[in-house]
């Protein structure tokens, strides 16, 4: 029990570090990533109004392949979805994981799809 807590304190302080440099606007909104062991959420938020713009998740997709493979299509879904409300720009927030693996992809997929991060 206590092992689990500490764990929690360590992911909540990565969180606070990373959000406290980024903020997302109207015209560059937040592109959030929240990873499970299955699944990948995304949010496209923007943090003047606390808003979220658009959404997607690995649920949504059709499709078999690799975990990584769904997120780098998961990625230019969330793009397409983002340039239907007028988003081109927005501000990666990776949350408490490093920048690789899936996320990677994530990010990747959002700029072979043409949006600017």
């Amino acid at each position: 029990m206590r092992q689990t807590k500490l764990q929690n304190q360590r992911i909540s302080r990565r969180e606070k570090r990373t959000r406290s440099k980024i903020r997302g606007t109207a015209s560059m909104p937040r592109l959030s990533v929240k990873r499970g062991n299955k699944n990948i959420f995304l949010q496209v938020i923007d943090d003047v109004k606390g808003v979220t713009l658009a959404s997607a998740s690995t649920k949504e997709l059709d499709m078999k392949g690799t975990k990584s493979e769904k997120a780098m299509k998961l990625g230019e879904l969330i793009a397409e979805k983002s340039k239907k409300i007028g988003v081109t720009k927005m501000v990666f927030d990776r949350g408490a994981y490093k920048y690789h693996g899936r996320v990677k992809n994530v990010a990747e997929g959002a700029k072979k799809a043409g949006i600017k991060i």
